[in-house]
């Protein structure tokens, strides 16, 4: 069974392609493995969702992660730091020791480690790691329309309670035509691992709370409303996602269970650049082998 983005994702991927294509033809756009890592990453219209990290990032590598949300680097200029790791997952296959790594800084008060871990380099393919990026790029790109099928919504809402005791990621409501009366509860997931050519996979380590988020998305849609499963793949180098079965057999279930419950499915990756974090295009999802 496969399940995607069904007719917005042969339009908008055919669209995407073709301002890719006529960027590169004129010299300006992206070509794995030759633009630089600083270029900016090619505009793609006024629609096309960025986060732009709000200082230079700081270059090292990468010496140890540790306790989840901890990594030893030394950056170019020698200094010996520990960063913040906003990551809770295995992080398998994006954290070698001796990876090039790029770290953002910060001096807010309250803060114990001035430095978080948002990028490493992976087989000449720059990966963020941030798993905050997904809800704030998501959040953007609905906002200005940049995923034909979360459009048409007047209002969008962070972190609103739902179901026995979680938050939705985002509530979309307010909608015109066919979506008016029926407002949308839009769970997102940062992907960001690739153990196959081309294949995005999710999760990366056994994830109860994924399970449970599937299971409150079904009963939504239960009672009417519409609701999707969004997954943002933060590397560039990849084509098509499924979910990781032999990693998590219980979430690889529940979302072939959710789908025929009437939860949607969405996938879009990014290109990634040591400037800034853009949407890029959606991706061929495949729910069940």
């Amino acid at each position: 069974m496969t399940a995607g983005t069904s007719t917005g994702f042969t339009a908008r991927a055919r669209q995407v392609e073709a301002l890719l294509g006529a960027q590169e033809r004129c010299g300006g756009g992206r070509t794995r493995g030759k633009r630089p890592f600083g270029l900016p990453s090619p505009a793609l219209g006024s629609i096309t969702p960025r986060m732009k990290f709000a200082s230079p990032l700081l270059c090292g590598v990468l010496r140890r992660r540790y306790k989840r949300f901890l990594a030893d680097m030394t950056l170019d200029d020698g200094r010996e730091i520990t960063a913040h790791c906003a990551n809770p997952g295995s992080m398998m296959g994006v954290a070698p020791e001796g990876a090039r790594v790029w770290v953002s800084e910060h001096h807010g008060k309250g803060r114990k480690l001035p430095y978080s871990w948002e990028l490493v380099e992976v087989d000449d393919t720059l990966v963020a790691i941030n798993t905050g990026n997904p809800n704030k790029i998501a959040h953007e790109a609905i906002a200005k329309g940049a995923i034909p099928e979360l459009s048409g919504y007047a209002e969008i809402r962070p972190e609103v309670k739902y179901g026995a005791s979680s938050r939705i990621d985002l509530l979309l409501d307010g909608g015109k035509g066919k979506r008016a009366g029926r407002p949308c509860y839009v769970e997102i997931k940062n992907v960001h691992l690739m153990r196959r050519p081309g294949l995005a996979e999710f999760p990366d380590s056994v994830t109860a709370r994924g399970v449970k988020h599937l299971g409150e998305l079904s009963a939504m849609a239960a009672q009417g409303a519409r609701s999707v499963m969004l997954f943002i793949v933060q590397r560039g180098d990849c084509a098509r996602f499924a979910p990781a079965t032999d990693l998590d057999p219980a979430y690889a279930a529940a979302l072939v269970k959710a789908v025929h419950a009437g939860v949607e499915t969405l996938c879009y990756d990014c290109d990634i650049t040591t400037n800034e974090v853009v949407l890029r295009k959606p991706l061929e999802i495949t729910v069940e082998p």
